[in-house]
């Protein structure tokens, strides 16, 4: 009797490592969904990220909004009868001035 029973408890255990530990076992499907979270989450942001910048190329082709924010922000450029001011963070010293044209040491 006992070697049945420690028989059935060996094949019971046999016939459960595959759905454990196996191929397509649980802890396999687990990764894989985990996986599958993952992938998705980083697709929403790579979609956002897309939106974003089709939103900013139809502004670039259709308005000139963005056109002049990226003119002031990265070329420093400003508009005609504009004034440009610079205000400094306390404590920052005074950027140097450039020499004058023709202002110099040589002759």
């Amino acid at each position: 009797m006992r070697l049945i029973i420690l028989s059935l408890v060996l094949l019971l255990l046999l016939i459960q490592y595959p759905l454990w530990l196996g191929k397509g076992g649980w802890l396999r499907v687990w990764d894989l969904d985990q996986q599958v979270t993952v992938a998705r989450q980083k697709n929403d942001e790579l979609r956002a990220r897309n939106a974003k910048l089709n939103s900013e190329v139809q502004d670039l082709k259709d308005g000139t909004g963005a056109i002049e924010e990226r003119a002031r922000l990265e070329l420093g450029m400003i508009k005609q009868d504009e004034v440009f001011v610079r205000v400094l963070p306390p404590g920052s010293t005074q950027p140097q001035a450039a020499p004058p044209a023709g202002a110099g040491g040589s002759q």
